[in-house]
């Protein structure tokens, strides 16, 4: 079940970036959910190609159809499935890649694992499979806001060397989304937005770090040992495209610290126990604490560049390959619903297992 993720909020993707569409099947979904296709409509459209400057210029509506699972506005119970037409697909763009791996891309790995391969856009390796998870994500979103009073959220804090100075305490998603990068901070966000055309204009790409955040989330979701809360966002994360690292809460930072600086102490007020600090990021032990959950996730460069470099073709031969195309000159801003997505999913699969398990 590679293509299948969650134990009780499951979600499998499928289709690939050139052919007929992408979709999704979610399946564990609680009935009696108010839903429609204008409650999954907005991440898309956060996430979908061309909608400004710095991203690619693929045009792509990314409209999304539910197929099944819900009737007269509420889901069923039953599993629900969407997709999303592909309108602008080129594939006479990556006609040289039929013969020549990308360096960095998932070309050669894909031929030496199966055999054969979608070369065109990259097909199932594209992060237009995507979509999928942003939908089911919206879902996921949908029931933690509504059913647990959890609130998901992320935002860009750096790219390359530019860093954003932001509160994950405090920001507000319209703080997220008054730009284009998707970073809260202005003055950072305007200097990360002529990084990143420079980059397009000179035909190559810059990587970054999202932050992760999930605020209201209680005390008791996550499992011991191999099913820790903190190790099921790591899978999450380091499954999306471009993805290369992750830390949660204080993370490598932590390592500058001693035990006595880095502890967080507990402290109760009106019977309810907290942590003034906050540098296990909202889980222990790998269940949560009902902190602010944040974490950070590493995106590299993106793979395809418009810069002539070395490769070989499938006869092992080496060769030259300049890639043609429509591709992101940095990730970093359609990442931000990815990682809000797959958060969501991660949250509502354990709180249904708690609510199982302990309710």
């Amino acid at each position: 079940m590679a293509n299948t993720f969650g134990r009780l909020f499951r979600v499998t993707t499928w289709g690939e970036s050139h052919g007929g569409g992408v979709g999704v099947v979610v399946d564990g979904c609680p009935p009696r959910l108010d839903l429609t296709e204008e409650d999954i409509q907005p991440d898309l459209d956060r996430r979908r190609p061309a909608q400004s400057k710095i991203v690619s210029s693929r045009k792509e509506s990314d409209r999304v159809q539910i197929l099944s699972g819900t009737f007269e506005g509420k889901t069923l119970g039953t599993p629900i499935s969407m997709w999303v037409r592909n309108e602008d697909a080129r594939p006479e763009a990556y006609s040289e890649m039929a013969t020549k791996f990308r360096p960095s891309h998932a070309d050669y790995t894909y031929q030496a694992k199966f055999g054969i391969r979608n070369w065109q856009g990259g097909g199932r390796t594209s992060a237009r499979e995507t979509i999928g998870r942003v939908a089911a994500g919206a879902i996921a979103k949908k029931i933690l806001r509504e059913r647990n009073g959890v609130e998901v959220l992320a935002y860009v804090q750096q790219v390359q060397r530019i860093v954003a100075s932001v509160d994950s305490e405090t920001v507000k998603l319209k703080d997220v989304e008054a730009n284009i990068v998707r970073c809260p901070d202005p003055v950072a966000a305007d200097k990360m937005i002529r990084l990143i055309e420079r980059a397009r204009k000179a035909g190559d790409t810059v990587g970054g770090i999202v932050v992760g955040v999930a605020r209201g989330a209680p005390t008791g979701w996550g499992e011991p040992v191999f099913d820790r809360l903190e190790a099921d966002l790591a899978k999450a994360m380091l499954s999306l495209p471009a993805s290369k690292g992750f830390d949660i809460g204080s993370g490598f930072d932590g390592i500058l610290l001693t035990g006595t600086q880095h502890n967080d102490p507990f402290r109760s007020k009106g019977g309810k126990v907290y942590t003034p600090t906050n540098r296990s990021g909202g889980i222990q032990g790998g269940i949560s604490n009902g902190q602010t959950i944040y974490f950070r996730v590493a995106f590299k460069p993106v793979a395809t560049v418009m810069i002539e470099q070395e490769t070989v073709d499938v006869n092992f031969k080496n060769t030259i390959l300049k890639a043609r195309g429509r591709h992101d000159p940095c990730v970093l801003p359609r990442a931000v619903p990815m990682v809000e997505a797959m958060t969501a999913l991660v949250l509502v699969d354990h709180a249904l297992r708690h609510r199982a398990q302990c309710e």
